[in-house]
């Protein structure tokens, strides 16, 4: 996948959330890890969408067709989640959302699986080695600042696990069920 940049605008506000009955929450810190499985498709991309799947200016685009593990990673400050990276750790196109909420942007960054190998052992390496650094990229300066990385490592095994347990135990009609079963 190419580097794309896309400006958020009014008709996606913001990049899909996580369904919230899929997803396992796990806090370290100042940072709240939200990890499921996801799957895109057309319906999916209309129960959050509804018939505007992208910007005006990519009309004509449809919807992505994909699946994989998704690690979402949240500032949990004064007990509200707000998302600030998303690996996306899908099989055909793997990628990183950077997620500026105030300044309505969502910069998505490929996975290089030829240099970087397994999405989802590079994104779990990735928040270990590089966590700080990957938040103030996303313009979340303010929590780089908080990330404790002592907590950050301590909570790394129950991401694993989770992780793992997602890419493997995945009830595929269930998590497409509850995907299309939202507001949008």
């Amino acid at each position: 996948m190419a580097r794309e940049r896309f400006i958020y605008h009014a008709k996606a506000p913001h990049p899909i959330p996580p369904v919230e009955t899929q997803t396992e929450y796990i806090e370290a810190g100042d940072v709240t890890f939200g990890v499921e499985y996801r799957l895109l498709d057309e319906a999916i991309g209309k129960a959050n969408y509804g018939d505007r799947l992208m910007s005006e200016e990519n009309e004509d685009r449809k919807a992505p067709s994909d699946r994989g593990v998704t690690v979402h990673i949240f500032d949990n400050k004064g007990g509200t989640l707000i998302e600030w990276i998303k690996f996306d750790c899908f099989d055909e196109e793997p990628h990183i959302h950077y997620i500026d909420t105030a300044n309505r942007v969502n910069d998505l960054r490929g996975i290089d699986v030829v240099a970087d190998g397994d999405p989802l052992a590079f994104a779990l390496d990735r928040i270990k080695a590089r966590l700080p650094q990957m938040v103030v990229e996303a313009g979340g300066t303010d929590l780089a600042g908080r990330v404790d990385l002592a907590k950050i490592d301590e909570a790394l095994p129950r991401v694993t696990e989770a992780a793992y347990r997602a890419r493997f135990q995945v009830d595929l009609e269930a998590v497409h069920r509850d995907a299309v079963n939202i507001e949008p």
